[in-house]
């Protein structure tokens, strides 16, 4: 029993090892062919759209509620040590520092990542992609370069967004319910953001939405099984997108705000 125990330990630990390592043979690659002429413009485009403009829809709806949220959260908290003019400040930095960029990153993680997963593995599945590398064409270069360099620009852009959203469900709620005027919500607001707390949550989300897109199209090149293979990549893709927007936020929040402060 014992040594089954350490040969399953021993398995996922290589399993581990090996899914960073094509993670990184990926990054590499895909670094190096977004610098390479020709560039797909076109391309490029296409999967802004699918992971901009077609992701507003849901990421208005969740930021707005989770404006509505922390203001009532806070709200319930503050009015009972009368500090409610703190409130704005308080939603503020929550969602600019953190609950913009992770939420938009996590609802893109699940919306475009398993898409992506799902698409380049049916390609690879069907042997689409072995076709291309028979047509001299690079799978990275066509494939994955649009998708890395789209999530790059519009996961911050989306944050952009978010965060706004965020905070005017958040002055909705103050105004409307907790009877704080509209300008000390403003005031309060723009007094506590400083350009630091902006620049870390874009600088987050353009890490994010690298993240996001590697993760996937790893999953995608390395699809086995048939139809069932697809959906346990998509779900991996998912899963493992998650953990290291985490693992990234903790990380790079250390670093701005505890390391270099």
């Amino acid at each position: 029993m014992l040594d089954l125990f350490f040969l399953d330990l021993g398995n996922k630990v290589i399993s581990f090892m090996h899914f960073f390592g094509g993670l990184a043979t990926l990054t590499g690659q895909t670094v190096y062919q977004a610098f390479k002429p020709p560039y797909k413009y076109d391309h490029i485009i296409e999967q802004s759209k699918k992971a901009g403009y077609d992701s507003l829809p849901i990421v208005s709806v969740v930021a707005l509620f989770i404006g509505f949220i922390f203001a009532l959260q806070f709200g319930y908290f503050m009015q009972r040590i009368g500090s409610e003019m703190y409130i704005a400040s308080l939603v503020a930095l929550a969602i600019v520092r953190e609950l913009g960029p992770v939420i938009t990153a996590l609802i893109v993680a699940g919306r475009v990542g398993a898409a992506n997963t799902a698409e380049l593995g049916s390609m690879q599945v069907t042997e689409q992609i072995d076709a291309l590398e028979t047509l001299a064409t690079n799978p990275v270069k066509y494939l994955v370069v649009p998708r890395f360099v789209a999530l790059g620009i519009m996961l911050p852009l989306l944050t952009l967004y978010a965060d706004l959203v965020g905070i005017i469900g958040s002055y909705l709620i103050c105004v409307l319910k907790l009877g704080i005027t509209s300008s000390m919500y403003i005031n309060m607001t723009f007094s506590a953001l400083i350009h630091k707390d902006l620049f870390t949550g874009l600088f987050k989300a353009w890490i994010f939405g690298m993240v996001i897109a590697l993760v996937s199209c790893y999953e995608g090149f390395n699809v086995e099984g048939g139809a069932a293979g697809v959906g346990r990549a998509t779900t991996r893709s998912v899963v493992f997108s998650f953990l290291l927007i985490l693992a990234a936020d903790c990380f790079i929040t250390a670093l701005f705000y505890f390391i270099f402060p």
